[in-house]
Order: structure tokens, then sequence, then C-alpha cells
């Protein structure tokens, strides 16, 4: 059963957060492509969170804990962060590929989808068990 407190929800809160976060810096990127100076953003999350959890089951296990409890430990910890890429590729001084920015936006906009559509469909699941119950 799936419940609006799980760590399948949070994950995909968490996920959202982060989707559009990097939608964002996207969006900034390409608006600033002819921006002297302007330094590519990019979000990173998924190896650092990637190490969170295996850190959280390392402990869960070690301490004889609950899995569950430590994953949600690492889901709340867990966040993204925005940098500054240093590779100039043009003379102005200005980091940014608008093809490689749009294509990782339309990218980014499938994975956002994708993460509606699962969402949607918990809380669809989450309605049929309160209404039969």
């Amino acid at each position: 059963m799936i419940s609006l407190t799980s760590n399948n929800m949070l994950m995909m809160q968490r996920s959202m957060e982060y989707l559009w976060t990097k939608q964002a810096a996207h969006m900034d990127n390409i608006a600033n492509a002819e921006t002297p100076g302007y330094k590519v953003k990019t979000v990173t999350f998924e190896e650092k969170f990637r190490t969170k959890l295996r850190m959280a089951k390392g402990r869960a296990v070690s301490y004889h804990g609950s899995l569950r409890a430590a994953y949600r430990e690492a889901l709340q910890g867990a966040k993204w962060e925005v940098d500054d890429d240093e590779e100039i590729t043009r003379m102005d001084e200005n980091g940014v590929n608008v093809t490689e920015q749009m294509t990782e936006a339309i990218r980014t906009a499938y994975q956002i989808q994708y993460v509606m559509q699962t969402i949607s469909s918990d809380l669809t699941l989450l309605r049929t068990a309160v209404g039969s119950s």
C-alpha cells in the first residue's frame, strides 16, 4: 500500500524538486547564451544521493536497524547542488552550448512527465483504496 508519507512519495517529491531546479538551470543557460562571461549552471543530485543511500544501507545493516527508516533519513537529507561549470567554449568566455542545453531541457521535461505520471498513478491507487473501504 502506498501512503502520502511513504518513502516512495518522498522520493518522487525530491525527484520533482530536483527536476524543476534542473529545468530552471537549463532555461537560465539558454537565456544567457549571448551573455559574455556567463558560466553554465549544472545541477547534480544522482551520484550524491546514490552515495547517501549506500551509506544508509550500511548503517542499517551494521546496527540491525530498519532499512526503511535509514532510506527515509537519506531521502529527507537529499539535496541537489547548482554549480557553475568552468568550461569555456567561446572567446567571449561564455560556456553555453545552446543545442546541448535544449536537448537536456527536453530530456528533463520527459523525466518530469514520467514522475508526474507516477505520482498520478499512485494517487489514483490511493483514491481507489479509500473509495472501496
